[in-house]
């Protein structure tokens, strides 16, 4: 019977070692689920800054595209009160938007076609 209380003993003590073990585990990951909970609440501030800051961004695009579009409105009405003053080489078309080769040669096709018909 003693060695049977000897043999129980030393059970509970094993038992006492595993549970001191098992408590001082779970209190150390407590403390890291803790940390883990505080980074994870200060990374949803700081989220939560940055979308702010994106929205008023955002909002500042906007009113400064809507500001470029006024003034691009107001820089047409313009431009088409203003007379245009054309010089005697100018032609009266679009051939100004090509290339000067590309807007000479179709220049010099036009003239060449022009004194076709006058010849004619």
């Amino acid at each position: 019977m003693l060695t049977e209380l000897e043999t129980l003993s030393q059970n509970i003590g094993r038992l006492i070692e595993i549970s001191q073990r098992y408590n001082e585990a779970r209190i150390a990951l407590e403390e890291q689920l803790a940390q883990a909970r505080a980074e994870c609440e200060a990374t949803r501030a700081e989220l939560e800054q940055a979308r702010e800051e994106r929205n008023a961004l955002q909002a500042e695009r906007d009113a400064l595209s809507a500001k470029i579009d006024d003034a691009q409105v107001r820089l047409n009405a313009i431009l088409e009160k203003l007379p245009r003053a054309r010089g005697h080489h100018e032609p009266d078309n679009q051939l100004d938007l090509l290339a000067p080769e590309q807007a000479q040669a179709n220049h010099d096709a036009n003239n060449d076609a022009t004194r076709h018909g006058e010849n004619a």
